[in-house]
This record gives C-alpha cells, sequence and structure tokens, in this order.
C-alpha cells in the first residue's frame, strides 16, 4: 500500500475522532477531507464530487420534500387522531403509538414523523394521565425501527444503496428489497419493547424541570426618583451582572423581551432576571432598583403577545456546543433569552451564563412570536414545543396521502426508478399546495446532504488506494474465514460506529470494507450490505446515536442512563434478530 493509502485510513481515523468528539460539525470535517483528497491528487474531480451527482443523495433530498408536504398538509395530524384514543394501560398506549409511527417511517423520513408526534403524545400524554417518559423513547425506537423497513425509510438506505450502486455498477435495490429482513426485525423488536419497556422506563412527570418560575427568575423594579431612570442597560450596569441575567422589561403593562443593551431604563420599569435566585441581596444592592411590588403571579407566567416561552433542545449541529450561553452570545444570535437549562432530566441550578451547552439540553427560552417560525427549521435547535407555525392544508391531507402512494407504487412495481419516483412526488407536492415552497426549502437539511455527499469521497479514496482491500484482508483473517462470523462482526463494528459518529458516515465508511471482505473470501455481497444498512440506522444506546433519540431527550426528561437500560439490550435484540435472519434467508457465500 503506497501513501495514498495511508493518507486515506489516517482521514479514516481523524473523521472518526472529530466526529465522536462532536466539536466540528460533521458536514465540515467531510468537506475538509474531501478537499484534502482533491488537493493531494489521491482522487480526480470527478471522482472527488461524484456524491453529489449520486441518485441516493438526490432521492433523499427529494423524500425530504414528500415529507414536508405529508407534515404541511397535516397529514401526520389525521392519522395520529384517529389512532390514539384512551388506552387504559402504558404497554396500550405504547402500542398506539409504536404501530403507526413505524408504519410512517418506513415511507417517510423519521425526523419530521418525530416531530409532529412530540407534541401530540404530550398533550395526549397529559388526558391518559401517563408520564412522558413512558412514551418518548418508544416513539424513537419504532420510528428507527420503521425506517429500516424500506428503501425511503431512512436516508441511509439511500445513500448505502447509491454507493453500492457506484461501486459495483449493478442495479441495486428495490424499495422492499430489505423489506424481506426489516419486517421480522421490527416486529422482534417492537415485542421487545412493549413486554420490557413498561417495567424499566422511568416515571417522571414532564412538568418537574420548569414547573415554578420563581424558583429561576426574580423581579425587581426601577425607582421612580433613582439615578437609573434615563440610564441604558449596559450604563446602569446590569448587562453583565455574574450569576443573573436580564431577560425582559415590563413598562406600562407591555414587555420589551430579550432587552438589548442600549434599551433606556425608565421610572416604574419592572426588570426580570434570570439565573441564581439568591443574588437577589447583591442586586437589590444596586442604587436605584427597588423590590417588584408586583403581585404573586411572576410576569413570566402571564400571556402577553410581544413574547413568548419557548422549550427547544440543542442539536449536535448547534453553533453553541461546548460554549458558556454567555461566550456564545446566545442573545444577539437568536433574539432569545435563556431562562433555564435542563440536563439529564434535571434544571441545571447556578450561574447560567457560566454553563457550557451540550447536545440534548433542554432550553427554556424567553423570545419574541417570531422565534418559533424563523428557527423552526434552524439546525441549532430541535423545537419541541406546539406553538404558533404555519396552518396545516387540512383539506390537502388525503391527497398528500395519495401522492406518496402512487410514489411508492410507481417505485415498487417498476415502472419508475425510485429516483425519479422522489422528484415527481416532491414536485406534485409543491404543485397541488401540498406544502408551500418555504417549507419544502426549509425542509432540506444542507448540512445532512453536504455531509452525505461529502462523506462518498472518503468511501472511493479507502477503495482505490487499496487501504479498503488491507482492512479487509485483516477482517477475513480475524474471523478465520467463516462467513457467519463475517457477518457478526460486520453489524457489530458498523453498530458501534454509529452509536459516536452519525449512521450516513458509519455506513458509508464501512461499506467500501465491507464489499471488499465479500470479495476476498468469495461471499455473496448482498446479506453483508443489508447488515449496514441495519446496523447504523438500529441506533438505540445512546441519546446521541440517532437525530430522533435526541429530540425525545429532553421532551420525557431522560437522563444519559435511561437510554443506556433500555438500549443496550435493544440494540442486542435487534443485532442478534438481523444476523439470524440474514444467516436463515440469503446464503453467504456465492
Amino acid at each position: 500500500m503506497e501513501w495514498q493509502g495511508y493518507l486515506s485510513l489516517g482521514l479514516a481515523v481523524a473523521v472518526l475522532l472529530a466526529m465522536a468528539t462532536n466539536r466540528i460539525g460533521a458536514h465540515l470535517v467531510m468537506t475538509g477531507v474531501l478537499i484534502v483528497l482533491l488537493a493531494t491528487g489521491v482522487l480526480t474531480a470527478s471522482e472527488a464530487f461524484a456524491g453529489f451527482s449520486n441518485p441516493g443523495v438526490i432521492t433523499v433530498a427529494a423524500m425530504f420534500v414528500v415529507a414536508a408536504g405529508i407534515h404541511g398538509s397535516g397529514g401526520v395530524d389525521l392519522l395520529v387522531n384517529s389512532v390514539l384514543g384512551r388506552p387504559k394501560s402504558e404497554r396500550r398506549a405504547q402500542l398506539r403509538i409504536s404501530g403507526p409511527v413505524a408504519l410512517l417511517s418506513a415511507f417517510l423520513n423519521n425526523t419530521p414523523v418525530v416531530a409532529t408526534m412530540i407534541p401530540a403524545v404530550r398533550s395526549w400524554s397529559k388526558r391518559i394521565d401517563i408520564a412522558p417518559s413512558k412514551l418518548m423513547i418508544p416513539l424513537s425506537y419504532a420510528a428507527i425501527l420503521g425506517g429500516t423497513l424500506t428503501l425511503i425509510g431512512t436516508s441511509t438506505n439511500l445513500v448505502v444503496n447509491g454507493q453500492y450502486q457506484a461501486m459495483t455498477g449493478s442495479p441495486g435495490f428495490s424499495l422492499f428489497s430489505i423489506t424481506a429482513v426489516a419486517l421480522p426485525v421490527t416486529a422482534v423488536g417492537l415485542i421487545f419493547m412493549l413486554w420490557f419497556f413498561p417495567r424499566v422506563l422511568p416515571n417522571r412527570g414532564e412538568d418537574d424541570k420548569f414547573g415554578n418560575l420563581r424558583e429561576f427568575t426574580l423581579e425587581v423594579a426601577i425607582a421612580a426618583d433613582g439615578p437609573l431612570v434615563g440610564q441604558t442597560v449596559m450604563e446602569a450596569g446590569l448587562r453583565n451582572l455574574k450569576h443573573i441575567y436580564l431577560v425582559e422589561i415590563e413598562r406600562a403593562g407591555v414587555i420589551v423581551p430579550a432587552v438589548d443593551s442600549e434599551e433606556p431604563l425608565q421610572a416604574g420599569d419592572r426588570l426580570v432576571f434570570a439565573g441564581d435566585t439568591e443574588a437577589i441581596s447583591d442586586l437589590l444592592r444596586i442604587k436605584g432598583i427597588v423590590p417588584s411590588t408586583n403581585g404573586r403571579e411572576p410576569t413570566l407566567a402571564r400571556e402577553h403577545r410581544e413574547r413568548s416561552l419557548v422549550e427547544a433542545v440543542i442539536s449536535p449541529h448547534s453553533h453553541c456546543i461546548n460554549q458558556t450561553i454567555r461566550d456564545s452570545q446566545f442573545r444577539e444570535r437568536y433574539g432569545a433569552v435563556v431562562l433555564a437549562v435542563a440536563r439529564n432530566g434535571e434544571r441545571v441550578v447556578g450561574n447560567l451564563g457560566t454553563i457550557r451547552l451540550k447536545p440534548g439540553d433542554t432550553l427554556l427560552l424567553e423570545a419574541r412570536p417570531a422565534f418559533v417560525s424563523r428557527q423552526r427549521y434552524n439546525k441549532d435547535f430541535l423545537l419541541v414545543n406546539d406553538l404558533h407555525t404555519e396552518t396545516p392544508r387540512h383539506q390537502r391531507a388525503y391527497l398528500a396521502w395519495g401522492i406518496l402512494a402512487l410514489l411508492i407504487i410507481s417505485a415498487a412495481t417498476g415502472l419508475t426508478s425510485m429516483l425519479t419516483a422522489a422528484l415527481v412526488g416532491a414536485a406534485a407536492m409543491l404543485i397541488t399546495g401540498c406544502c408551500s415552497t418555504s417549507q419544502a426549502q426549509k425542509s432540506l437539511d444542507p448540512m445532512v446532504l453536504l455531509t452525505i455527499a461529502s462523506s462518498f469521497a472518503l468511501g472511493a479514496a479507502l477503495h482505490k488506494t487499496g487501504a479498503a482491500q488491507i482492512l479487509a484482508q485483516g477482517a477475513v483473517g480475524l474471523s478465520g474465514g467463516h462467513p457467519w462470523l463475517i457477518l457478526l462482526l460486520t453489524y457489530v463494528s458498523v453498530s458501534l460506529l454509529t452509536e459516536v459518529i452519525s449512521n450516513n458516515a458509519a455506513a458509508l465508511l464501512s461499506l467500501p470494507v465491507v464489499l471488499d471482505i465479500a470479495a476476498k473470501a468469495s461471499l455473496n455481497p448482498e446479506p453483508y450490505v443489508f447488515a449496514v444498512m441495519m446496523a447504523a440506522s438500529a441506533s438505540f444506546a445512546t441519546p446521541l446515536g440517532y437525530q430522533t433519540n435526541l429530540m425525545v431527550y429532553g421532551p420525557g426528561g431522560y437522563r444519559f442512563t435511561d437510554f443506556l437500560k433500555v438500549g443496550l439490550p435493544m440494540n442486542v435484540v435487534v443485532g442478534l434478530t438481523t444476523v439470524a435472519v440474514l444467516i436463515i434467508g440469503w446464503p453467504l457465500t456465492l
């Protein structure tokens, strides 16, 4: 192996370390690798950028728009309202959620499905008196399992199929090729969930974290005859206080939210601070600050049209990861103020400004009403509240489902290719008004698409330079040439990778090696490719392993260990079932 191979292996290791530490966005990491491979001549321009024209990547983008059409037309709400009902036990409630969600996720990207279901499940849990912590993990896991059922159920299946076509020249897999594997696996997974989860999942109410505003906010007033009247917030020394942060000003019944540093203070202003409430004594030492004579109800508890309270989850793509709230300039960046932070199901007590934000942290924000619509598709946040959003076009819900059904039928019967069906379906959603052009644009996740397209370059480099063949020889030697053991090692290695880096990256890095293993050992590549697809998607053990896990982390009030308790057994059950089905149902050798 020449220097190009060693460079490719080194870049692969660097990618794993960078993504595992989560300090640099995956799209930046993979784009950087692409540039290095192109600049060093390891890949030609056409090889480096082949991922951007790959049918799998384009199909993923089109299916994002199709999912936006189902979401924008209220199609998911139509299904939710008709099937949830009033179950009489936790197990039945989990069944009511998991069945429809798994079915939906087989044909739609599971992220918008879970995003739509979270507020519905939260309000439903109150009606049936079952804690959200009993329902949110089953919601996420059902979406993950359902996503494996078809080629379009998850972007991982589509991009693996695209890379498989590019590397082998074969026509790839049909829409339901993987269903023969995934259907028994999903059935076993759901049965295990319904048997095991009701006893193990915690029973936590959802209002524990941010239930009492008085615990983390305090109010004072500006004395009418004091020296602060006419001074700006900055001049009064109220911007850079150590333990508390100025959130809003109530002035003559009107709210000034996300207060600017240059906002002048007026007599009688009521100032609302968030942070360490023990700092009230230090605050009252400032000349011109007097105790608030506001009634019993905190100002923040009263509804005002000028502001809204938003609960949001920090995503792995956020610019604020590993920064303190103060250093990230949160208010300036987003036009919102952090009132409180919850982590591992509990509110973080103490100085807000020094809290370093982590993926999965749940934030209680005070913002202007436009924040929700402006940030709904911002990849910094996974919004989980049910506030003012674009009104669904309910009259087009059945039409949207009809378009999806025609898409599936045309692709499944071979009437047209999966790519063509997805593009026609996306266009139909726009032409018929099932989703607006702004919704379609916002549904496209440029960072995910860039990560996927750039990842093809590293996979191509591993294959071209012979690095994948070297790894394949090592794997064959380690397994003693036993096909079933190679299959098991393939599944385990990809499953471990996808827990620390993104599922798409794990699959795209693994596939070249797996194909070379199959070639070296004269194996049938199909079951091994299916093992890569299943292992990359079946990520249950941590909230960071899959985006839907992270989305339910905060709303369910979970701790990291809650995912380990149910996710590790789930990984084992799904993994063993997948390997068993592949061994029984497919010839492993040619």
